[in-house]
């Protein structure tokens, strides 16, 4: 998985696969998700991401046990 942040737009991406988009889904104005044609989330559109609360993203680090 890896984000992009448009800074300038306020657009969060999230890519979840490199597989060929086939299909997207507007959740509600501002959260859009694209699907492979085997239905599993191929990447996730954020729009308005710091307005909305999806930025700033708390990174935490951790151990595995």
């Amino acid at each position: 998985m890896r984000t992009t942040y448009f800074d300038q737009d306020d657009i969060l991406v999230l890519h979840l696969s490199d597989k060929p988009i086939v299909r997207e889904v507007s959740q509600d104005w501002n959260t859009h998700i694209s699907y492979a044609a085997d239905g599993s989330a191929v990447e996730v559109v954020v729009l308005e991401a710091r307005a909305s609360g999806a930025l700033p993203v708390e990174i935490l680090h951790g151990q595995a046990a």
